[in-house]
């Protein structure tokens, strides 16, 4: 998995909280605690699948443009990094006579599908407005416990 996934997460999350603010990629990058170079990359991939519009010059920045209800983690973790939990590389070399070393790759080629399969299963049950409200739960939480001490 690469930090694309959690930036677009992160960033959409942030815009559902914002809803009609039209945010820049600093402010976005301040919140995500990264770069904003790395935010317009990533805002990019969004923007062209169509889960953000932009706007240029002054004024410009980022909005959602679509219904954060509908907008799963998988969606965005297989725009994103798709393919990424398998390593680039594998021990093993199928050209060895030894049993093990001639079929590892292939076997864990299969085992990194399907557990990405799984990965994904499990992202699909998860959307950004759930993640928000996650956020909200997290904080409604933690002041209920701050005002009983």
């Amino acid at each position: 998995m690469n930090s694309e996934f959690t930036i677009a997460v992160h960033s959409l999350v942030l815009l559902t909280h914002l809803p009609d603010h039209m945010a820049t990629s600093e402010e976005i990058a301040a919140n995500v605690s990264t770069h904003s170079a790395r935010i317009r990359k990533v805002m990019g991939f969004l923007r062209k699948a169509g889960y953000v519009s932009t706007k240029e010059g002054i004024g410009g920045g980022f909005i959602l443009s679509c219904n954060p209800d509908e907008v799963t983690l998988g969606e965005i973790y297989r725009l994103t990094c798709h393919g990424s939990l398998k390593p680039s590389w594998c021990s093993g070399d199928e050209n060895e006579s030894c049993m093990v070393a001639s079929k590892m790759d292939r076997v864990m080629a299969t085992v990194f599908t399907e557990a990405e399969k799984q990965m994904e299963k499990y992202f699909d049950q998860h959307t950004i407005g759930s993640m928000l409200r996650r956020i909200m739960d997290t904080e409604c939480t933690q002041s209920n416990k701050e005002s009983l001490s």
